[in-house]
């Protein structure tokens, strides 16, 4: 994947988020106006890649608590430079959760959530935002997910109970459309 592909997909996503669907409008335009948007150094926005797991069922969903961040997210992370932005998302569930690539289903290459949020400062960076491309994922919930130095745990949680661990809206939209996959009997295979 590449710069130009990213933008199909985002210019083909849909959804019924106003939210979203502004934050989709603006990934456009800042893309196309950005070849360097997938470097962390471009401020004050860059692009960046997430997946939100989920299992079989799709009644839960794995969440890590970020060590420096002290909050619990979707495993995901910077691009580096990385234009293939599925790839860097993979990589980041890959690292962060300590599990074996071949362990990973990607459900498809759509686009399930697009974010843009602010980060705030530290010692290293200024504040900036991201945007956040998400990808859905299914895991066995069975297999045991070691995580790594980066989060102090990484848990299945219920899919009813994921926004007591994270009540962003980007949460509480990417459970909605978990929850309306699961009520029309949706599973990509």
């Amino acid at each position: 994947m590449h710069r130009q592909q990213l933008l199909e997909l985002l210019k083909s996503h849909r959804t019924r988020f106003m939210d979203e669907a502004a934050f989709v409008s603006r990934a456009i335009a800042y893309i196309e106006a950005h070849e360097d948007c997938f470097y962390r150094e471009l401020w004050p926005l860059h692009v960046t890649g997430s997946t939100w797991v989920v299992n079989r069922r799709r009644d839960a969903v794995l969440l890590l608590h970020h060590r420096k961040l002290n909050q619990w997210f979707q495993p995901g992370g910077h691009a580096d430079g990385d234009a293939d932005i599925v790839g860097v998302a993979i990589k980041e569930l890959v690292e962060e959760t300590g599990l074996q690539q071949q362990d990973i289903k990607l459900v498809d290459l759509d686009v399930f959530d697009v974010d843009i949020h602010s980060i705030e400062a530290t010692q290293r960076d200024p504040k900036h935002e991201h945007i956040d491309i998400r990808f859905l994922v299914e895991i066995d919930d069975t297999l045991p997910v070691p995580g790594n130095d980066e989060s102090h745990e990484v848990i299945w949680v219920a899919l009813h109970e994921a926004s007591r661990y994270n009540r962003n809206r980007s949460t509480y939209r990417m459970v909605e459309k978990t929850r309306r996959m699961r009520s029309h009997h949706y599973v990509k295979t």
